[in-house]
């Protein structure tokens, strides 16, 4: 496979980390500079990618562990064969909010699924493709309950499936995200509880000492 072009930037972390308000903060920085970018998600990102997230995030639907991790694979095969790799073969940025570290952190940890098996799979959805620099924020389990409280009042307390499940399979992610921090490459671990203009600051500057590079 030709050698990427263009910049892969991904935000990982548990839910209600505040990665949705760096991913925008840096786009508005981005559209700034007049840097070509797109941003997308996962799961997601593309028409077909979408219409997986809509069964894996509907609380209707009971799905099997198994099924779950085949599922957010499919969804990253499409995702990255129609936006994310052509986007890096013209030299685009690609911001993503999460990639395949999710997957190893609530289908491997949170799931117990093997995660050599995850990891394989991961690497095949992927298209062998990782991400140049991933921002991973992490948070202790309290500041979650803080968090949830005062979202849980701005929503009406409604959740997806994956936010729905039990406060045990929660703390199983947020550990994970922990263990990763320190275990993968190209990781730029983010304390989530820190200022919102201190991490937005830190991340610009990553961002272009990577552009830079290039």
């Amino acid at each position: 496979m030709a050698k990427n072009k263009g910049l892969f930037v991904v935000f990982e972390g548990p839910d209600r980390s505040g990665k949705t308000t760096q991913i925008n903060l840096l786009a508005s920085y981005l559209k700034s500079r007049k840097i070509k970018f797109i941003l997308t998600r996962e799961p997601g990102g593309c028409r077909l990618s979408e219409q997986i997230r809509d069964i894996l995030l509907n609380p209707a639907n009971k799905i099997s562990p198994m099924s779950e991790l085949l599922l957010y694979e499919a969804a990253r095969a499409q995702h990255t064969a129609e936006k994310i790799l052509p986007a890096l073969r013209k030299g685009e940025i690609v911001v993503s909010d999460r990639f395949f570290l999710a997957t190893l952190a609530y289908q491997g940890y949170g799931r117990q699924i093997d995660l050599a098996l995850v990891r394989r799979l991961n690497s095949i959805a992927a298209l062998n493709i990782k991400p140049d620099i991933t921002f991973l924020f992490t948070m202790p389990d309290s500041e979650f309950k803080k968090r949830e409280r005062i979202i849980s009042g701005v929503n009406g307390g409604k959740t997806d499936r994956i936010e729905s499940e039990r406060e045990s399979f929660r703390k199983k992610v947020n550990l994970a995200y922990k263990k990763l921090a320190k275990s993968e490459k190209n990781i730029i671990e983010i304390d989530a509880t820190g200022k919102i203009e201190d991490i937005s600051a830190l991340i610009k500057k990553h961002i272009e000492r990577k552009l830079e590079i290039r």
